[in-house]
């Protein structure tokens, strides 16, 4: 226990104790040598303390002090005290360290964390069962030793961690793992790997499906569509209720065409292996041609539609697929648009790269449908889809389009103004740009 008056006592009795022999001197006429034989003995037992403190220290096994007097007994006390307390610290530590690991070991997905070499600092059990790693022989190894797929060890250099990636297990390839990579504390990285091997299947199977059934469907509906033509081209044997019939059916086979067509061709671009940059595409040129199909498909509608491109832009791309996004998207406008609107279609060069966009001055969206318009058959209006036999499916198509040419689309809207429908491409999707005259 601390006394605040310790060292106040401590001097009074170092005074008491150079006093008396002071006094001693002066009665053996000797004053100086007795005080001087005083300080002496002072001096030995203090470093006779200092002995006994430093084996106490550094050779002692136990934890009590040594029973001392005077100013030695509240260093030996805050000594002890001192010990103490970092004792239960060490404690409280340990405690919180076996908590930490033992809920990291009840992790349901296999966690690694490694310092700014890449060092393993320290995984849990399943990063040892899944990823084959071996603790504690593998710590201060590079991760990127132990798992050498080369596209996780191109997402784990690359420093671009707002993404996941998904990549074979190291120690079964049938086994599909999500690594996501998370910066912490003083450059430090913490890896999570979770098994998605059944999320995958169940995806492939029912991009499988779609595609499988799409194609399955084309055969018997030409047939079906073929024969209602027939039947409805021979109007004047078949009274009115029947020709309606007969063309209502031929519409709607129509229409179910339409949306197969479609999802044939989202199944082909969620399919689609094929590389960004291996193919350049010109961009005006393109949309020279969907501005002849736009004009046609205007033709009933009455509307005002401008082009304003910059000419000499090519970039990298899949041509089919940009044409699939940019003609939905002007094509929406179209058939979107009231009779008599504006549409306004944007390439233009940005200082970050290029723009495309579409402007309409249509009824406009409410803001609580923007963020869900790229879902597969989600519609603002159903009523109003049918009627211009939109198969729900064009935004979806644009937006795995855009995904995997590295772009999202992006929307502005007022209701009772219009639209704006734009997407952009960094400088590095540039593949050539003629120079301005």
């Amino acid at each position: 226990m601390y006394y605040p008056f310790s060292w106040f006592k401590s001097i009074v009795r170092l005074c008491l104790f150079l006093i008396v022999f002071a006094l001693v001197g002066w009665y053996l006429d000797d004053m100086l040598l007795a005080v001087a034989l005083g300080a002496t003995g002072l001096l030995l037992l203090n470093y006779w303390h200092l002995y006994k403190l430093n084996r106490w220290l550094w050779h002692s096994r136990k934890m009590s002090p040594p029973s001392v007097n005077g100013l030695w007994e509240h260093i030996y006390e805050g000594i002890y005290y001192l010990q103490r307390r970092n004792r239960n610290k060490r404690k409280e530590l340990g405690a919180l360290v076996k908590r930490f690991r033992e809920g990291s070991e009840a992790l349901p997905d296999a966690a690694v964390v490694v310092d700014a070499k890449a060092c393993i600092i320290w995984c849990n059990r399943l990063a040892r069962l899944e990823l084959g790693l071996r603790w504690p022989s593998d710590a201060g190894r590079r991760l990127d030793n132990l798992i050498r797929h080369p596209e996780f060890i191109q997402y784990f250099h690359a420093g671009k961690y707002h993404y996941p990636i998904e990549v074979p297990s190291p120690l079964n390839p049938q086994k599909t793992f999500e690594y996501r990579i998370m910066p912490y504390g003083e450059e430090h990285l913490l890896l999570i790997a979770r098994d998605v091997t059944r999320v995958s299947q169940l995806e492939e199977m029912r991009k499988d499906f779609v595609a499988n059934v799409s194609h399955e469907l084309r055969t018997p509906l030409t047939v079906i569509n073929g024969y209602l033509e027939i039947l409805a081209g021979n109007g004047e044997e078949l009274d009115p209720l029947t020709q309606k019939a007969f063309l209502e059916m031929s519409s709607q086979t129509q229409r179910m065409q339409s949306l197969i067509e479609d999802l044939l061709v989202l199944s082909r671009i969620e399919a689609s292996s094929e590389r960004i940059y291996e193919n350049t595409v010109d961009m005006p040129a393109m949309l020279r041609q969907i501005k002849l199909e736009a004009d046609a498909l205007n033709k009933d509608k009455g509307h005002t539609i401008a082009f304003h491109l910059d000419e000499g832009v090519k970039i990298y791309g899949i041509e089919t697929e940009l044409r699939s996004a940019c003609s939905n998207l002007i094509f929406n406008a179209i058939n979107y648009t009231p009779p008599g609107g504006h549409i306004d279609v944007y390439w233009s060069v940005t200082k970050d790269g290029v723009k495309f966009a579409v402007k309409d001055d249509g009824d406009g969206i409410e803001q609580r449908h923007l963020s869900r318009l790229t879902e597969r058959f989600y519609r603002v209006d159903k009523a109003r889809s049918r009627k211009t036999g939109g198969s729900g499916l064009g935004l979806s198509i644009v937006k795995h389009v855009l995904n995997h040419h590295n772009s999202q689309l992006q929307i502005t809207s007022v209701v009772g103004e219009g639209s704006v429908f734009f997407f952009n491409f960094d400088a590095e999707m540039i593949a050539s740009q003629d120079p301005v005259l």
